[in-house]
């Protein structure tokens, strides 16, 4: 392997550009991206998870530089309101709540302590969860014996932002980049890709291939033909408006947004200079016009731009690499930005790729070539069971929407997962997740979903000193989130001439992303 070609820009593409500049160019293995400046990129996904911190620092990029040049804000969590009834609402949190006790699971632990009613709210004994709702922020602690290691963050960015910074980062390391349209594409008699022949005549060989065409999957679905996997039965909103707005007067929140309306959901994302709106929703259950009425009437200042149409399929291609081509983003599948999930897949797929990279050889890669497809087929079922989770577990039933999705039947691997919970209060793990046990709990109790029995290790601590622990952890997140700055502090603060040093990535709940 001597020449990899990326097809497209934005986020997906430049982010493997600039993963591939500093790990396979140093290899010797020259790297192009071709892009047209006429193709406009998706480019509306402005909430992260905090997986990307790991990805930049990977590449070597200082997070305050990254703060200021994405016009970012710092994220704790995610609203959900109106989900599983109106006037409900809950947050999804990037941490931990409370400590487990002697191996004990702490939920287990708080759903004892409210069966004697000795126990406050779930969100009282999280401290991203009380952070969040107090506006307030504050890098975690390397102490892992101090409540404020107990969390992790993510950011809100201009996407558009993000690709222009690693465009730049990639060509600044020796990556080519070649402004071109595909005409059409060659193969060899195998099947395999061996050009792209772009509308101006230039030619580009190459001995491997980047799909990062977008919703067109020009390579992978078009040319290779691998099939696309339709989740619409299970996932059924299929469009989405975007705008931005003026930021809005006041405190800066440090979380996402999501309030469910009759026929999906609205989202609202706070960044330095602007907020991020949005609607998603099934066409089947609400015309485009009353869409943007609705998004239009819920906007938190006047607009800065033209309101932006999208259409998509929920879903993901069989094979995301198949003969010699990757695909990466939107090319390889879909699944809706309720929770954030789109830019973790890029940064997944990448991060998969180039560690089984040593060993590719482009006349012998199919045991790495099906290896990264389980994988990635892992992790797209996994994202897609949790955020079914949150439309199938309502008890609305105010539209035709709702009831649908209360109703409709659940893949057997989120039905399981459902019933371990209902009956005994276990939540399934797995190893290397995305999300792990403190989001599912979060998101169960947040749509109503509550056992009927907790674990019976929880009986051997009594029930008063039980009450005496929770009460103490709970008045310890009330005492450290007053203590923490306001989050627009914190961002003026890293986006001025002293900037704190931020903790290293090693530290964070979410390490593990790409082993």
């Amino acid at each position: 392997m001597k020449k990899i070609i990326i097809l497209g820009g934005g986020t997906a593409g430049w982010m493997a550009a600039a993963a591939m500049a500093r790990f396979v160019l140093p290899r010797g293995i020259e790297v192009t991206l071709v892009e047209s400046d006429q193709i406009g990129a998706v480019g509306v996904g402005e909430a992260t998870l905090p997986h990307l911190r790991s990805f930049n620092e990977l590449l070597g990029i200082d997070e305050n530089v990254f703060v200021r040049e994405t016009k970012a804000t710092y994220k704790l969590g995610i609203e959900f309101a109106n989900w599983a009834r109106q006037g409900d609402s809950y947050i999804h949190p990037f941490g931990e709540y409370g400590r487990d006790l002697n191996g004990i699971p702490f939920h287990h632990l708080w759903l004892k302590a409210r069966a004697d009613n000795n126990a406050e709210a779930l969100d009282n004994y999280s401290l991203p969860v009380i952070a969040a709702l107090k506006n307030r922020f504050e890098f975690p602690s390397e102490d892992l014996r101090s409540i404020l290691a107990t969390y992790s963050y993510a950011f809100h960015i201009d996407a558009g932002l993000y690709a222009r910074y690693l465009r730049k980062f990639a060509c600044e390391l020796g990556v080519n980049r070649i402004e071109g349209k595909v005409d059409r594409v060659e193969h060899h008699a195998d099947g395999d890709i061996a050009a792209l022949h772009l509308e101006n005549g230039q030619s580009l060989a190459g001995d491997f291939f980047v799909d990062c065409s977008g919703f067109r999957s020009l390579l992978i679905g078009e040319q290779l033909d691998s099939p696309f996997i339709d989740w619409s039965h299970w996932l059924p909103c299929d469009s989405a408006i975007a705008v931005p707005s003026e930021a809005p007067a006041g405190e800066l929140r440090p979380y996402t947004r999501a309030e469910a309306h009759t026929a999906g959901w609205r989202w609202q994302i706070p960044l330095q200079h602007r907020m991020g709106n949005g609607i998603v929703y099934a066409q089947r259950y609400m015309q485009d016009d009353e869409a943007q009425n609705l998004l239009m009437q819920g906007l938190p200042g006047a607009t800065t731009n033209e309101p932006r149409q999208l259409r998509f399929q929920a879903g993901r291609r069989q094979e995301s690499w198949r003969k010699n081509c990757l695909a990466v983003g939107l090319s390889s599948g879909f699944l809706e930005p309720l929770e954030s999930t789109s830019i973790y897949l890029i940064q997944i797929a990448i991060t998969k790729f180039i560690s089984l990279l040593p060993a590719i050889h482009v006349a012998s890669q199919r045991p790495q070539r099906n290896e990264f497809n389980r994988q990635m087929a892992l992790e797209y079922e996994r994202i897609r069971d949790f955020l079914i989770l949150h439309y199938c577990a309502t008890e609305r039933d105010d539209s035709p929407f709702w009831r649908y999705c209360r109703d409709m039947e659940l893949p057997e691997s989120l039905q399981n997962k459902m019933a371990l919970y209902r009956e005994s209060g276990h939540i399934a793990d797995y190893k290397n997740g995305l999300f792990l046990e403190p989001s599912w709990l979060a998101v169960y109790q947040g749509q109503r979903i509550s056992p009927k029995q907790y674990s019976p290790r929880a009986d051997v601590i009594k029930s008063d000193e039980l009450a005496a622990l929770l009460k103490n952890y709970a008045e310890l997140v009330r005492r450290a989130t007053s203590d923490m700055p306001l989050h627009s502090d914190v961002v003026d603060r890293q986006c001025g001439p002293h900037p704190t040093r931020v903790p290293s990535t090693s530290m964070s709940l979410y390490r593990s992303v790409g082993k």
